[in-house]
C-alpha cells in the first residue's frame, strides 16, 4: 500500500476513443488535488495515455485485448492479452491504492480487467455510461460495479436496478453558462454581425461524407453564413484550397468548441454521447447526422434524445447522400423549434458534481 501521502488515491480508467478519456478528465478537474493523488490505468498507445499527460498524478498502462461478442481467432490472443492486463492492473492497484481508494471507470476495453482487479483489491467500483446503448465492458464492469451512472435516462434499463442512477453527461463548466469566451479561430472571427454563423463537424477525425456534402453546396452556403468546418486532420490540405473570408476549415477544435456551440445559428454534426450532451445542455437545436456503423446504433438513439428535447433534426446518413446541405439547412429553419427551455433545464443535470458527489459519499470527505 502507498504510504508516502496521506493523500487518497482514485484511480481512473477508460480509454479506446475520446468519447470515454474526454468526460473522465472533466471529472479529473473537479477534484481537489490537495486531497486526492489521481492515478489514470490505460493502454500504452491509446488516446487515453496521450490526452491525460500533465493532467494525473500518474499514468500507468496495461495490455488490452478487445472484447468480440462474435467468434474469431484473434479472440484466443485477446484473452491472453486481457489476462495479462488484469495482473497488471492488479498490483498496479495494490502497490498505489490508499485506505477507502476508488476506481471510476469510463467504459473502453481497457477498462474490463482494471475494474475486476479493483474488486480484487477490495475497492469499490463507479462505472459511468456515456451513451444511450451499453457497451459491453461496461456491461460486464457493472456486475461489480457499486453504482452505475448513466448519461441518458433510456439507459437505465440496461443496469440492475438497484445499482444504476440518472447522473447526465459530464460536461465542462462553460457549457453552462450563455458567455462566449473565444471569438476567433486561427484569427478567424466567426462573431461578426452581419451574417449568422454555421459551424460544421465530423468529429475530431472529420466525416468524409459530410465533407463532400459541404464542398457541394459551399457556394451557396457562403451567401448566408459565416462557416466554420471541422474537417479533419486527413482533409484539411484539401479543404484549406476552398478557405476564404466566409470559410473557414480547421482540422482540430479544442478550447473553440463551447464558444463556437453557443455562437452557431446552426449546427450540423455527428451524434456522439459528448456532442450531444454539450448541445443539450446549452438547449441548442441542431442537425445530427449519426455514424451508421457506431456499435448498436448508439449515435442514432443518442440523436433521437435530442430530436425528444429539442427538437433537433435527424438525417441518416443515405438520406444525406441524396439530399442538398442547403435544403436541408433552409427546411431546418423554417421548421417550428418553440421548445420550453424551462422543460429541458429541469432534466439537464450538472453531471461532473452529481457524479463527484456520489463518489465523494464512500470516500467519506467531501471533493
Amino acid at each position: 500500500m502507498n504510504n508516502k501521502t496521506n493523500k487518497k488515491t482514485i484511480f481512473f480508467t477508460g480509454g479506446g476513443s475520446g468519447g470515454h478519456v474526454v468526460p473522465a478528465l472533466t471529472l479529473i478537474e473537479k477534484i481537489d488535488r490537495d486531497l486526492y493523488d489521481v492515478h489514470y490505468i490505460g493502454s500504452k498507445e491509446g488516446i487515453e495515455s496521450k490526452l491525460t499527460k500533465n493532467k494525473v498524478s500518474k499514468y500507468h498502462s496495461i495490455k488490452v485485448g478487445k472484447l468480440r461478442r462474435y467468434f474469431s481467432f484473434q479472440n484466443m490472443l485477446d484473452i491472453m492479452n486481457v489476462f495479462i492486463g488484469l495482473i497488471q492492473a492488479f498490483f498496479t492497484i495494490a502497490t498505489h491504492k490508499s485506505k477507502d481508494s476508488i476506481v471510476i471507470s469510463m467504459g473502453g476495453f481497457v477498462s474490463v480487467p482494471v475494474v475486476i482487479a479493483a474488486k480484487l483489491n477490495g475497492l469499490d467500483i463507479f462505472i459511468h455510461e456515456q451513451t444511450t446503448r451499453v457497451g459491453l465492458a461496461n456491461k460486464i464492469g457493472s456486475k461489480f460495479a457499486k453504482k452505475v451512472m448513466v448519461s441518458f435516462k433510456d439507459s437505465l434499463k440496461f443496469f440492475p436496478s438497484d445499482k444504476v442512477i440518472y447522473t447526465g453527461y459530464p460536461v465542462r463548466d462553460s457549457f453552462y453558462n450563455h458567455e462566449i469566451q473565444i471569438e476567433e479561430i486561427d484569427k478567424f472571427n466567426f462573431m461578426k454581425k452581419d451574417k449568422p454563423l454555421l459551424f460544421i463537424t465530423g468529429g475530431g477525425n472529420g466525416a468524409e461524407l459530410i465533407n463532400t456534402q459541404i464542398k457541394k453546396d459551399l457556394s451557396l452556403l457562403k451567401r448566408d453564413f459565416y462557416i466554420v468546418h471541422q474537417v479533419g486532420q486527413n482533409y484539411i490540405e484539401e479543404y484549406l484550397s476552398y478557405a476564404d473570408e466566409d470559410y473557414k476549415p480547421v482540422a482540430f477544435i479544442g478550447d473553440e468548441m463551447p464558444s463556437l456551440l453557443k455562437a452557431a445559428s446552426v449546427i450540423i454534426s455527428r451524434s456522439g454521447a459528448g456532442t450531444v450532451s454539450e448541445l443539450l445542455s446549452i438547449g441548442k437545436r441542431s442537425i445530427f447526422i449519426p455514424l451508421k456503423i457506431a456499435q448498436k446504433n448508439e449515435q442514432y438513439h443518442n440523436a433521437m434524445e435530442a430530436q425528444k428535447l429539442l427538437k433537433s433534426v435527424v438525417i441518416s446518413e443515405d438520406e444525406l447522400r441524396r439530399a442538398s446541405i442547403a435544403n436541408v439547412i433552409k427546411k431546418f429553419q423554417e421548421e417550428d423549434s418553440s421548445q420550453s427551455l424551462n422543460n429541458i433545464e429541469k432534466d439537464i443535470k450538472k453531471a461532473s458534481e452529481v457524479i463527484i458527489k456520489e463518489c465523494s459519499l464512500v470516500l467519506n470527505k467531501s471533493v
